[in-house]
């Protein structure tokens, strides 16, 4: 096992290489930038202990290696893209840094190196994404007992949160007003996204077959996206949402009307299955002057709704689908944006006195 020694600018460092064949292939062991031979030979020694170490183990994996195997078991139960990112992260930023050290020499100190150094041009969002596969594919090697520890524990990416807004009562009466009125093609879509606060792609997805007038409810078991096409809701669980008496009206309107394919309940016109959704909704609001929001916020204009009204976090948590209470908690902060000013309705006026004037005039100069 060589020593090299390298003389730049009067200055001497030493690298040190080990090699071993171990599982067919080739380990190499290296450290660079020694400052004494004594040192170098002691690190010698101490790369050949690891070496034997790692070949006397029973089959041991490289990340790589492991990650290949990972998403493999991945196919069986996620969507095709999952998979996808799953690939694309291992293969583009995580294995050409990483991919050749065995599990049990990945530390959390080099996938930070990873996360916030040799990963560039990339949003926080993308760190955050390409961490939580690092996490998945180190808890499956504990969950098999290949590891007793997962490396990537307690490294965080903080993404600032994304800006949320909502329509107030009056810009959700505005909307409606003025898509009726020239006959909007997304009119029925956005009606149906307000009164139900269902995701885009449910929307997408639900036929007749789902909306029950005897028990006044709309079953929620699928879900349909660019990529996957038709598959499970985004939590993978089914859920009902309760018919209210306007909903029942217009969609006892809209069935009468329809002459959609497949036994579908909304149109499925070419904006729509393109994914264009959300730049219509915008260019529209611009349109009539009310704010522009995303198709997505119609689903958090609903759930704003309810939470002004009074309903309980956990039944709306249960109407919307969310995993967790904390999800729905989020939406508390974008109340306040519909309340503003309520409290004006107020009508109670305070007593005019000298003491009270005196104080006006001395924030009046």
């Amino acid at each position: 096992m060589p020593i090299y020694k390298e003389t730049k600018n009067g200055k001497t460092t030493y690298t040190v290489l080990a090699t071993q064949r171990i599982n067919g292939k080739q380990v190499n062991r290296k450290r660079r930038n020694v400052t004494s031979l004594a040192h170098a030979k002691r690190l010698e020694i101490d790369l050949k202990v690891q070496l034997r170490q790692l070949k006397e183990l029973p089959h041991k994996y490289t990340l790589k290696e492991w990650s290949e195997v990972c998403i493999k078991k991945m196919q069986i139960k996620f969507k095709n893209s999952t998979i996808k990112g799953y690939e694309g992260n291992f293969s583009k930023w995580i294995n050409p840094f990483l991919g050749e050290y065995f599990l049990n020499e990945v530390t959390g100190f080099m996938i930070h190196d990873l996360i916030y150094e040799h990963i560039t041009g990339i949003s926080m969002e993308a760190r955050r994404g390409i961490l939580k596969r690092i996490k998945r594919i180190f808890t499956m090697a504990v969950e098999e007992g290949i590891l007793i520890r997962n490396p990537a524990l307690g490294i965080t990416v903080k993404v600032p949160e994304a800006k949320q807004v909502v329509f107030n009562r009056t810009e959700i009466d505005t909307l409606l007003y003025e898509a009726n009125k020239v006959s909007h093609p997304f009119y029925n879509h956005w009606v149906m996204a307000l009164l139900t606060g269902m995701r885009n792609g449910e929307l997408f997805a639900l036929t007749w077959t789902d909306v029950d007038f005897e028990n006044k409810v709309i079953s929620v078991t699928k879900a349909w996206t660019l990529k996957d096409g038709l598959g499970p809701t985004k939590s993978t669980r089914n859920r009902y949402i309760p018919i209210s008496n306007e909903l029942e009206m217009f969609l006892k309107n809209l069935k009468s009307k329809s002459v959609n394919p497949n036994n579908k309940v909304l149109e499925t016109h070419k904006e729509w299955s393109q994914g264009n959704q959300a730049k219509v909704l915008k260019s529209f609001c611009r349109e009539i002057g009310i704010t522009p929001i995303k198709f997505h916020d119609l689903r958090a204009t609903f759930i704003t709704q309810l939470l002004i009204k009074g309903v309980p976090l956990a039944k709306v948590m249960k109407i919307v689908g969310h995993s967790t209470i904390k999800t729905t908690m989020r939406y508390l902060r974008l109340v306040a944006q519909d309340t503003q000013g309520a409290t004006e309705a107020l009508g109670i006026s305070l007593p005019k006195n000298n003491d009270i004037d005196n104080v006006v005039n001395l924030f009046q100069r």
